[in-house]
């Protein structure tokens, strides 16, 4: 067997036509730790955990601006608790907390129309390959 060329994530894009609305919500609303900006680009880098979220405006790059269609995960340790923080800050959900049978979740968008996902596992992690 040969060693995976991809040994890991290094970010996930996030679409933005609001650039500057967004890194507000990022930063203020989500109280994600900023990493830096993309010089003069919009774009800049939150650290969600193990995971960076780099906020772009596509059109900045090229691209044709279109929201993510499914949620990024966000790991909390009460969903039930954020989402009254959040709720309390403005934001809306698009869902009820549910329960899926191993996690407890709840949609909510970012300014940008982004579907994000307050995420709580409770089942134990199934193992991963090699294990």
């Amino acid at each position: 067997m040969t060693s995976p060329i991809i040994t890991g994530v290094d970010f996930v894009a996030v679409p933005t036509n609001d650039f500057d609305a967004s890194v507000r919500f990022y930063g203020e609303t989500l109280g994600l730790p900023y990493i830096g900006r993309y010089g003069d680009l919009p774009g800049a880098e939150f650290q969600a955990g193990n995971l960076t979220l780099a906020i772009m405006q596509p059109d900045a790059f090229g691209q044709e601006f279109r929201p993510n269609c499914m949620p990024i995960a966000l790991h909390v340790d009460d969903v039930d608790a954020a989402r009254a923080q959040l709720e309390a800050s403005g934001v809306e959900f698009v869902t009820e907390t549910f329960d899926s049978g191993v996690c407890h979740q709840a949609i909510f968008k970012d300014p940008a129309g982004n579907p994000l996902d307050l995420h709580n596992r409770y089942a134990p992690p199934k193992p991963k390959p090699g294990e």
